[in-house]
């Protein structure tokens, strides 16, 4: 799996995977939607697998704040899905084989793609004809091309002429904005803080988080924050009392009780996981 526009998610990225050393097991990679849709689509990503007979690996992640459209083939749930933040990090068990081409959205993207409110779905939602006509569309359209290239330019293509049907509104580039700034400085600071390096009130940069991904500024950063912990712990020589003091928490234990609150384990204890998982044999993709 390969394309012009794409790349290797690497582990030494904040992508969110709770064992970095699992994406040397398949192909993934990052994928850039076209220029004039940036607005829209944060990036594609495209991942393959094929396990051995009986092999199971799980995949744990605290995923980024953005609400994800997936075609999905294989040992999969679903051929369709739209996945919402979740307050906790997941979890799948992959086996067998198969493969994901997704499109994570901008705080901005799901009013253009569907007619979903973001602040009623659940955390995963088969997308059938049904549910949402919109979204089926681009999934169904998408997921008839075979090759990555060819989903690529597909979904460019079914993206520019939904946006040409609903352009962005102010809120919702507002909304854009606050991501960029909280993904610039993943470090502990306040919605007020970031409303004002924005230039608009606190109330107004809410209603516009709200409106588009449905949780306010604080749980926004709040994961975007745990994904720089992740990747900051995942990276050897780190310390958990210098990540606490880089992103501004109060102390190690208010950084403690943080990640502990959403992975379920607290820093200590994924620092001996990660060391585990070092000395297990990782076999590259066949």
């Amino acid at each position: 799996m390969t394309n012009s526009r794409g790349r290797k998610i690497g582990a030494d990225e904040r992508s969110g995977v709770l064992r970095p050393q699992n994406l040397t097991r398949f192909s993934a990679q990052w994928l850039e939607p076209a220029t004039d849709l940036r607005d829209v689509v944060d990036t594609y990503w495209a991942v393959q697998w094929k396990l051995d007979p009986g092999e199971t690996v799980t995949q744990r992640i605290i995923d980024h704040p953005a609400l994800t459209m997936s075609i999905e083939e294989g040992d999969v749930p679903a051929p369709f899905m739209m996945t919402a933040i979740r307050t906790k990090a997941w979890s799948r068990e992959i086996s067998g084989a198969g493969s994901v081409f997704a499109i994570r959205l901008r705080p901005a993207g799901i009013a253009v793609i569907t007619d979903f409110q973001p602040s009623l779905l659940a955390p995963e939602t088969e997308i059938t004809l049904e549910v949402d006509t919109r979204a089926h569309r681009v999934l169904r359209e998408i997921g008839a091309r075979s090759s990555v290239d060819d989903r690529v330019l597909q979904a460019d293509n079914l993206i520019r002429e939904f946006l040409a049907e609903r352009p962005l509104t102010r809120s919702q580039r507002l909304a854009n904005s606050a991501v960029d700034a909280l993904v610039a400085s993943p470090r502990v600071r306040t919605g007020r803080e970031v409303a004002a390096e924005l230039a608009v009130s606190e109330r107004t940069l809410q209603r516009a988080l709200r409106e588009t991904v449905g949780h306010g500024p604080n749980e926004i950063a709040r994961r975007i924050r745990l994904q720089e912990v992740v990747r900051r712990l995942s990276q050897p020589d780190t310390t958990i009392a210098g990540v606490a003091f880089d992103l501004n928490y109060v102390d190690q234990a208010h950084l403690t009780n943080e990640f502990r609150s959403v992975s379920g384990v607290t820093p200590g204890q994924y620092l001996a996981e990660l060391s585990r998982a070092r000395t297990e044999l990782v076999r590259p993709l066949g």
